[in-house]
Parts: structure tokens; C-alpha cells; sequence
């Protein structure tokens, strides 16, 4: 049987990563896991309450396409606290997790072979969902100089769409409201659209970050609560859409997924209290954050880009390797420590990088930076 061409996208290398410290821990080995950006927390308590207590009472069939309308309101209430942006409930769509907000968004936005400008470093999803939709991601370089966050003079030509993140995945930098305001008013001259990953909100350690909808409404601001609210597995995020768009949105959600998660719908109207136990969680990524920015130099790691958000360090290694992957499985072999090669976020500069999770536990981060040490001093 014949298969597409657009299906024909790259593997998501982290995920290669954790197959392989899987199969090192089945055979007995302990692994330190740096490589995944998952909380090692459970879902908040108040989430999980919520979902015991709705299986007493209630089936858990279909919501509506746009979700429970008590969470959208929810939600908008969040941008409120947040962001100090009053949010209309109407234009917030809740979705099986942020991935599935992409391709809604994408569907929505874009045509077949349309150009989506993409900034590398970036997560690599974004391209890949593109690919298989039959778009054409068009992925430019960021500067170092600017924190690998994308400028309006990085753009190409001729774009139908560009996709931010702020903080961002793997560099954990975020744009300031200025510049996410430049990035704004370039693509509204351009006729560009733009689409905002916001999935790690939450995740700062020193200014907060600024939501795409503190500069403009014209925008696609996707969000989820796998991250701050340490609900991975539980696939439930969200989407923000002009008022315009939310029908478009609901009409491609009906007839490709029907509804979000019902369960996890409810446990996420529970985490959307949970802000003593969710702060607490950042207290200890804020005390990994500052392990690793600590720890990292003094195992040879020196040139990084010092995290804003999220819970990951992005590291450049051209001193080590120029095939990060192989590195990458040294370290596994040799160290136990699980890192994730530069090539899944950077195609181009990739193989000379490297990404350090720290969203696994304190003692777990201190072990790493350990068996790191041992590890580089051995290599000479």
C-alpha cells in the first residue's frame, strides 16, 4: 500500500532518547533523566480530587468541540491574573493538549504548500505537523546575540505565518514585550500570521513572560497545561483565536476530534487552583535552574544561554562534537545521564548542540551534574 510523501516526516529524536535510557534502565542501569521536559510531579492534588470525585457522579461522555465552558471561562479568568488582559471566555477552545491546538491552528491559518517561518532553535514539532499537513515550514536561524529568539529582521520573504515561543524550547528564552511587540507589528505589515507557543507560562524565575495577547489580538496564542500545571499525560491545553476564527476552529474540531479528554477537562478546572502546590513546583525548577547554570560551566559546559523559562539549558558543544547525537549516546553509555542532541531543534547548527532538562527532581539534577563532572573529566 502506498504511503505519502508528507508523511514522510523526521523522527522526534528526545523521544528516540527516551526509548533508549528506557531499555539502559530495563537492564538494570540507573538513568538521570535530563533529556525529557516533563515534570516528575503528578497532576495537582485538586485536579486529581476533581476527576475522583466527577467518576462518582458523573459518565464522562462528550463536552462540546470547544470544551467545557466552565474551563474556557476558567482559563480567560487566568489572563486576567496573569496578564491583566480581559479575556472574552467566547475566543478561548480547549484542545487535546497544545498539539492538538496546532494542528487546528495550522489548518486554520494555512493553506497547502503556504510558508511558515519557523526561528532555530525551535521545538521540532512545529515543522514536522507542518510537513504532514502539506505546508512548507521555512526554519531561519537566531542569533545568539539575541538570545536565539527570532527579530523582524530575521524573517524571510513572502511568509503566511510565523510561529513564536516565549519561553522557548530548548533555550528557555523569552521576548520581552517590545520585542514580541516588533514581531507583532512586522507581520500585520506583512500580511503574516502569527501563532504564539505560551506552553511554558508560568515557568520564570525572574521577569514574568508576556503573553502575545498583551500586544495584539490579531494573533493564535496556544497553551497547555502539561508544563507549569504538571499535567502531561493528561493532554489538555488551549487555544486563544480572534473572534472571528473561533467558529472556523470549531467546525475542524468537531470532525477531527470531536471533543477534548472530558476527564482530563475536569482535572484541569481543579489544577486551575492548585496555585499553592504549582508555585511550590517552580520553587524547585528556580533551585534546578540555578544548579545547572552553576554546575554545567564547571563540567565543561560553559557556553550557554542563561534561561529565562521553562526548565531546560541549551548548551553549545562545537568544542566536543559536531555529531551531537553520538555524544549524546556517550553520555547514556558512559555517564547514565540522558541529554537531548541539538539536531531535533536545530537541523543546521544542531550537531555542535546540546539540551539539558531540569525538571526532574533536586537530587536528581545534583546526581547529573555529578556523574557530568565524571563523565567530562574522563574524556580529557
Amino acid at each position: 500500500m502506498r504511503k505519502s510523501t508528507r508523511s514522510e516526516v523526521d523522527p522526534f529524536i528526545v523521544m528516540d532518547v527516551m526509548e533508549a535510557a528506557r531499555a539502559a534502565e530495563e537492564a538494570g542501569r540507573h538513568i538521570i533523566h535530563m533529556e525529557v521536559g516533563q515534570p516528575s510531579t503528578p497532576a495537582p492534588k485538586a485536579a486529581r480530587d476533581r476527576v475522583a470525585q466527577a467518576l462518582e457522579t458523573d459518565s464522562l461522555g462528550y463536552t462540546v468541540a470547544l470544551g467545557l465552558p466552565e474551563l474556557r471561562a476558567g482559563i480567560a479568568a487566568l489572563y486576567g491574573r496573569w496578564y491583566g488582559v480581559d479575556l472574552d471566555p467566547n475566543r478561548v477552545v480547549v484542545t487535546a493538549g497544545s498539539s492538538a491546538a496546532f494542528l487546528l491552528s495550522f489548518t486554520t491559518l494555512f493553506d497547502t504548500g503556504d510558508r511558515v517561518g519557523i526561528a532555530a532553535p525551535g521545538y521540532p514539532s512545529y515543522r514536522q505537523i507542518l510537513k504532514a499537513l502539506g505546508m512548507d515550514p521555512v526554519v531561519f536561524p537566531a542569533s545568539e546575540a539575541n538570545r536565539y529568539q527570532p527579530v523582524p529582521e530575521d524573517l524571510p520573504p513572502d511568509l503566511a505565518g510565523l510561529m513564536v515561543a516565549s519561553p522557548a524550547n530548548p533555550s528557555g528564552t523569552m521576548l520581552g514585550k517590545e520585542a514580541l511587540g516588533d514581531l507583532a507589528e512586522a507581520c500585520a505589515a506583512r500580511g503574516t500570521s502569527l501563532i504564539s507557543d505560551e506552553i511554558y507560562h508560568g515557568l520564570h524565575y525572574e521577569d514574568r513572560a508576556v503573553s502575545a495577547l498583551e500586544v495584539t489580538d490579531e494573533v493564535h496564542v496556544i497553551n497547555s497545561f502539561s508544563k507549569y500545571f504538571s499535567m502531561t499525560g493528561w493532554r489538555v491545553g488551549w487555544m486563544v483565536v480572534p473572534e472571528d476564527h473561533v467558529r472556523t476552529v470549531e467546525r475542524i474540531a468537531q470532525n477531527m476530534f470531536i471533543c477534548p479528554p472530558h476527564a482530563s477537562q475536569v482535572a484541569a478546572l481543579g489544577a486551575l487552583d492548585a496555585v499553592e502546590e504549582l508555585e511550590a513546583n517552580r520553587a524547585v525548577y528556580a533551585r534546578n535552574r540555578a544548579l545547572m547554570l552553576e554546575g554545567l560551566p564547571k563540567a565543561g559546559f560553559e557556553r550557554i544561554a542563561p534561561p529565562d523559562g521553562a526548565f531546560y539549558v541549551y548548551a553549545d558543544v562545537p568544542h566536543l562534537t559536531e555529531d551531537s547525537n553520538a555524544l549524546a549516546q556517550d553520555i547514556l553509555a558512559k555517564a547514565g545521564v540522558a541529554v537531548t542532541p541539538g539536531l531535533d531543534f536545530d537541523p543546521d547548527r544542531g550537531g555542535q548542540t546540546l539540551r539539558f532538562s531540569y525538571a526532574r527532581s533536586t537530587a536528581d539534577i545534583e546526581e547529573g551534574l555529578a556523574r557530568l563532572r565524571d563523565y567530562m573529566a574522563a574524556r580529557g
